[in-house]
């Protein structure tokens, strides 16, 4: 990959008709140590912590003065990080060896290790209507349900093919992407089984997904370079938006009406939300190339991308697949996109 661009960062301005003006100006980095590579972000707004997962760890750092106050380690392949503020505790997957590293919210120490029922465990998600945490195991094509509170098993859920990223409408139902199939799932989070399967033709490879919970609004970042907004409760396409190649994240600011999907070429696209089926292209951000996942704080609307830079990667083999470049040391942080 290039060396990364310069970042800038959001201005979100008034709403005006349908259009949000952005501006764009110097922005900032949080450094984080480790040269590992790095997957989900996620944003704990009320207690003012991000998690930024990060090959043998989860960096925290404080969202009121952008400082590494704390790690969660080791983990061994960290993913991705769902978050029970109700119980007081926060859930890790361990990619490499199938587990759920279980952590306590305030003192960020290791409270369990949960089995999951899969290989390679991804996305993570707690449900807060059943209290319930979702691992979804990308090498397993399935998904295990453990109940958060106790820890005990409540069910494996078979998905037909491999899973990416979840979402839920925190009233009884959990969506999945399953990249490999083109679709996505609506299951049942009490009975634990698929009760939708939602094609996205002719958009594919779906990866990034995130929630307009009032809306009733699925956004779907695909790797055909497509957002696909499908109706939560039909599975009806109603939108579909062009995005960015290698999108990854997508998440809805519902304080501001804006649907952002962050991309590995280096973009931010944002849209805003006129009503429940109607999107406007407002801007497409420079960012860093591999920035491809972000988290947003609903209190200040500020966006956080994990991101690096790369030595020249090596040439491949004839016939074999590209070789990733090398991480920079001492190069691996979070960009700041900021009013």
């Amino acid at each position: 990959m290039k060396t990364p661009l310069p970042f800038l960062a959001l201005v979100l301005g008034a709403c005006v008709m349908t259009a949000i003006s952005i501006h764009a100006a110097p922005g900032e980095k949080i450094p984080l140590p480790g040269n590992s590579g790095w997957d989900y972000l996620s944003v704990d707004s009320a207690a003012r912590r991000l998690y930024v997962t990060h090959g043998d760890r989860v960096h925290v750092v404080n969202l009121d003065t952008d400082t590494a106050v704390g790690e969660i380690a080791p983990i061994d392949g960290a993913h991705g990080v769902a978050l029970a503020p109700d119980l007081g505790r926060g859930f890790v997957s361990n990619g490499k060896t199938g587990f759920i590293t279980v952590f306590d919210l305030k003192t960020l120490g290791i409270l369990a290790l949960w089995q999951t029922a899969g290989k390679k465990p991804d996305a993570v998600l707690y449900d807060p209507a059943t209290r319930q945490l979702f691992s979804f195991n990308g090498e397993s094509e399935n998904a295990t349900v453990f109940d958060a509170v106790t820890g005990g098993l409540a069910g494996t859920v078979k998905l037909g093919g491999g899973p990416e990223f979840a979402a839920t409408d925190a009233a009884g139902h959990v969506f999945v992407n399953i990249e490999d199939n083109d679709e996505t799932l609506r299951l049942d989070a009490r009975s634990l089984a698929v009760t939708a399967r939602w094609p996205l033709a002719p958009a594919h490879a779906p990866s990034a997904l995130a929630i307009d919970r009032a809306h009733h609004r699925l956004f779907v970042g695909c790797r055909s370079q497509t957002l696909v907004v499908l109706n939560s409760d039909t599975g009806a396409i109603v939108a579909t938006l062009p995005i960015g190649k290698g999108v990854d994240a997508a998440t809805y600011d519902a304080v501001r009406g804006l649907v952002l999907v962050s991309n590995s070429d280096g973009t931010l696209n944002v849209f805003h939300q006129t009503d429940a089926d109607h999107y406007t292209a407002t801007e497409t951000l420079a960012t860093a190339p591999g920035a491809r996942t972000h988290a947003v704080d609903p209190k200040t609307g500020r966006v956080f991308l994990a991101s690096a830079q790369f030595e020249a990667a090596p040439p491949s083999a004839p016939g074999q697949p590209k070789v990733r470049p090398a991480i920079k040391p001492g190069s691996f942080g979070v960009l700041v996109l900021k009013p």
